[in-house]
Order: C-alpha cells, then sequence, then structure tokens
C-alpha cells in the first residue's frame, strides 16, 4: 500500500503542474487530474506494484465527483496512509494576467446551467473569466478549507518548486510549523493560520546605514535585539504559539504557518522569523519564508 499520499488542488493556472513536477523531482509517482471516482482503486493499484510515494492532482473539470472526495481520504487514512492535502490558490487579478498571458481558455468558461432558477436550466451557458474564476472557487471551497493553502500569487515558478520541495521534504507524520514574514503593503498572506502585526516596533528603515539591508544581516539583527520592544515581541508570540502547538498537534494538522508582517517586510518581520524558527527548530519541524525577499 502506498505509504504516503499528496493531493493537489486549488485554482486553475495557479500552478498545480509545477507543484506535480516538484514532486516528480522528490521521487514521487505522479498522476495529473485523476478522476474522483477512480481515487481508492488507483491507491489500490499501486498497493499491488509497491508505490510508496504518490501525488495526485485534481481540478475542477472534476467537479461534479469533488463531493465524494472527503469520504475517499477518510477510509485511505483508515488503512494507514499518510495524506497531505495541497491547496494552490491565486488571487483574481493574477489569475487574470497568468491567462492573458497564455490565451487558454478557463476550464469553466462553457458547460451547462444546472441552476434551478436559470430559464435555460441544462442548456449550454458561456462565462466570461472572471465568471470562471469565481465559480470555481465555490465549487471547490469544501476542498479548500481541509487543505494546507499555498498562495501563488507572488510566487514565481522556481520560488514554488523550492517550496514545494522544503514543505514536502519534512517528515509526513510530524506537524510542520512555517514562519513567514511578508509585508502587509503587499497583502496578508491567505493561508496563514495565524497573522501578527509588529508594524508598531522600531523600523530600521529610518537608519540611513539599515536602510538597504534586510532582517538576515547582522547590523540590522544587532540593532533590533537592543530594543526592549522588539524582544517583548517575540517572546509573546513565542508564548502564544508554544501554548497552542500541543493542541493543533493532537487535532493531527499537517502544517500551522505563523505569518509576521511590517510594512516592507524587510527588516523587523525577517528578523523575528529568524529568531522564533531557530528557536522552535529545537522541538518542531520548522520551515521559514521571506515572502518579499524572494526566500
Amino acid at each position: 500500500m502506498s505509504s504516503e499520499l499528496v493531493l493537489i488542488t486549488g485554482m486553475s493556472g495557479s500552478g498545480k503542474s509545477v507543484a506535480l513536477h516538484a514532486l516528480e523531482d522528490l521521487g514521487y509517482y505522479c498522476v495529473d487530474n485523476l478522476p474522483p471516482e477512480l481515487l481508492l482503486s488507483f491507491v489500490d493499484l499501486e498497493n499491488k506494484l509497491k508505490a510508496e510515494k504518490v501525488a495526485i492532482a485534481m481540478d475542477v473539470r472534476s467537479h461534479g465527483a469533488l463531493p465524494l472526495v472527503p469520504a475517499q481520504l477518510t477510509k485511505l487514512r483508515e488503512r494507514n496512509i499518510n495524506i497531505r492535502l495541497l491547496f494552490l490558490e491565486c488571487n483574481t487579478d493574477t489569475l487574470l494576467h497568468r491567462y492573458s498571458e497564455t490565451r487558454r481558455r478557463h476550464p469553466l468558461s462553457q458547460g451547462l446551467d444546472k441552476s434551478n432558477n436559470s430559464p435555460n436550466a441544462l442548456g449550454p451557458v458561456l462565462r466570461n473569466l472572471s465568471e470562471s474564476i469565481e465559480l470555481e472557487r465555490e465549487l471547490l471551497a469544501d476542498l479548500r478549507e481541509m487543505s494546507h493553502i499555498i498562495d501563488t500569487s507572488l510566487l514565481r515558478r522556481s520560488k514554488l518548486q523550492s517550496y514545494i520541495h522544503s514543505l514536502i521534504g519534512a517528515p509526513a507524520a510530524a506537524l510542520t510549523l512555517m514562519f513567514e514574514s511578508f509585508a502587509f503593503k503587499r497583502g496578508i498572506p491567505v493561508h496563514a493560520d495565524y497573522v501578527f502585526d509588529v508594524r508598531m516596533l522600531p523600523n530600521p528603515f529610518y537608519e540611513a546605514p539599515l536602510r538597504e539591508l534586510t532582517g538576515l544581516d547582522e547590523p540590522v539583527a544587532q540593532w533590533l535585539s537592543e530594543h526592549a520592544s522588539v524582544q517583548a515581541m517575540g517572546e509573546q508570540i513565542s508564548q502564544f504559539v508554544s501554548n497552542w502547538l500541543p493542541a493543533l498537534d493532537e487535532d493531527h494538522r499537517s502544517y500551522v504557518t505563523i505569518a509576521i508582517g511590517c510594512t516592507g517586510g524587510q527588516h523587523r518581520s525577517v528578523y523575528l522569523v529568524e529568531k522564533l524558527a531557530k528557536e522552535f527548530a529545537k522541538h518542531w519541524v520548522t520551515l521559514k519564508r521571506h515572502r518579499e525577499l524572494g526566500e
């Protein structure tokens, strides 16, 4: 029986193919657009073939059968298969731009209108790109709630591959912590479980010698470490996370993302992510990401 299954869903154009290629690099047997009706029989087949790591991508083209997936996953877990659910998210503006560049047709741009209130029930319907994207969000909402969300809106292809490698490279049975720095001016990470605002802390940006540096540089780290308010914020975030991690672990969570934001995502949030990731790595599987630094 396959010991590990990664199920990838998400918005069309969000990078599911890139994620599958990254998993291939990690030794997974990958299948794209598997119909949900075939999930259990496919896993049975891989069991006979002694496959240990399998990755499957499902998308909205199978939306009629997607409600079957939760019950199927329950049955697979009863077989002691480690399952990781990844949902690739992307904001609408970025999706519109990507579709404009590729000139591809959205999979929901045409189909059947099954609305009870429609005068053309079961008749053909054409949708513009924005309508198709919003309908897709509705159809995938339940799977999104079950999954670890990866926002690819600001991720280049190479960075998404690197992110997948780090995420899936962590032990499957362990709770994995992701500490992520970001800039509020570019939006809150949609996949964050907890968000902390540190914009009220002293800002190295206003110190000329430190302005072009980042929280990864020793002069910035030293400057911030000398401020009691910065240290107090770090201790309070650490205490909050520490208090709730045991409960999250008992709830069989696979990933917990702690996002820390400042104005530019360059100094304060980066410093605190580095500090906290180092601290929690002593006892938990811990990853870190600096969104605005491309790391």
